[in-house]
C-alpha cells in the first residue's frame, strides 16, 4: 500500500518536474511567444481541421456507394444460393433416375438385391431403419474444462471445442461396433468420406458443420448403443465428457432415414458370375 501511495502522490517523476520547471522560468515553455510562431501553430492547426474534414466528406460521399456495394453483393449471395438449391435438387431426380434405371437392369438380371445390399454399404442409396442417434456438442464454455480449469495441451482438444480427431474416433467407434450406415448431419459418410478440420471448423467431405453434431448409425440399435458405450471410442468419448465438459446424448431409434451420399462415383465395375459358370 505504500508503494501505490506513494506512486499517487508523485506520479510526475521528480526529474520531469525540475526540467518543467526550469523551462517555465526561462519562458521557454507555453505557447510560443513570437508572430511567426503563432502563425506556424495556426497553420498547422488548420491543416489538421482540413485534413479531418477532407477525410469526413470523403466518409460520407463513399458511404451510400458501400450500402449499394453491400445490398449487390448480398443479392448476388442469395441468388447463387437459390442456383446452387436448384441444382442440389436436379441432381437428387437424376440419382433417383439413375437408380430407378439400375434396379430395373438388375432386375432382369435377377440380382437386385445384392445390387441393393451394396448400395446401402457404399453409400449411395437411401437408407432407414432402427439404430443410434448420437449427439456431441462443444463444452458449455469454450476453453475451460468441466472442473473450471483451463484446458491444457493434451491428446484432447485444449479449447473445449471438440475437434475433427474427436469425431473421427466417434464414426469409427460406431462402424467397428456394428453400424451399416453413418451420418453427420444429414451427411452420408462412405468409404471413401474424409473428416477433416479448418481452424475449429470440422469438415465433412470439405463440407463444414455446425455443432450440435448429431451422428444417426443404422444397425441392431440396442446391441449397436452397448457395444460403442463400451469400446475404447465409446470410453475415449465419455473422458472428454467427464474431464473436458463435451456434452453427448445417445438414445435408441426406431427408424431412421439416412441420405444418400452426394458424391459417390463408379470408377470401375465388372459383371457378377456365380461360381462354376463364365
Amino acid at each position: 500500500m505504500s508503494l501505490l501511495t506513494n506512486v499517487m502522490d508523485h506520479s510526475l517523476d521528480d526529474g520531469y518536474a525540475e526540467a518543467a520547471a526550469r523551462k517555465k522560468a526561462d519562458g521557454s515553455g507555453g505557447l510560443p511567444k513570437t508572430l511567426r510562431a503563432k502563425l506556424g501553430l495556426a497553420a498547422g492547426l488548420v491543416l489538421a481541421a482540413l485534413v479531418v474534414t477532407v477525410g469526413a466528406a470523403q466518409a460520407r460521399v463513399a458511404a451510400p456507394v458501400v450500402a449499394k456495394e453491400r445490398e449487390e453483393l448480398v443479392d448476388r449471395i442469395e441468388e447463387e444460393t437459390s442456383a446452387a438449391d436448384e441444382l442440389e435438387k436436379s441432381v437428387d431426380e437424376l440419382r433417383d433416375d439413375v437408380g430407378a434405371r439400375q434396379r430395373e437392369a438388375l432386375e432382369k438380371s435377377g440380382d437386385g438385391d445384392r445390387s441393393d445390399l451394396v448400395g446401402i454399404l457404399s453409400g449411395a442409396a437411401e437408407v432407414h431403419g432402427p439404430g443410434v442417434k448420437l449427439v456431441v456438442d462443444d463444452a458449455k464454455e469454450a476453453g475451460v474444462g468441466g472442473d473450471g480449469q483451463a484446458r491444457g495441451t493434451s491428446d484432447f482438444s485444449d479449447t473445449g471445442r471438440l475437434r475433427d480427431r474427436d469425431m473421427q474416433r466417434v464414426v469409427n467407434g460406431l462402424w467397428e461396433s456394428g453400424a451399416e450406415a453413418v451420418s453427420i448431419n444429414g451427411q452420408r459418410l462412405t468409404a471413401l468420406s474424409a473428416i477433416r478440420a479448418a481452424g475449429d471448423a470440422i469438415l465433412v467431405d470439405n463440407r463444414p458443420l455446425v455443432p450440435p453434431y448429431t451422428v444417426l448409425a443404422v444397425g441392431d440399435g440396442e446391441r449397436l448403443s452397448s457395444t460403442f458405450q463400451d469400446s475404447a471410442d465409446g470410453l475415449y468419448l465419455h473422458a472428454l465428457q467427464e474431464n473436458y465438459g463435451i456434452r453427448t446424448a445417445i438414445s435408441v431409434a426406431e427408424d431412421l432415414k439416412l441420405p444418400a451420399a452426394p458424391s459417390v462415383i463408379v470408377r470401375t465395375a465388372q459383371p457378377i458370375t456365380e461360381k462354376g459358370t463364365s
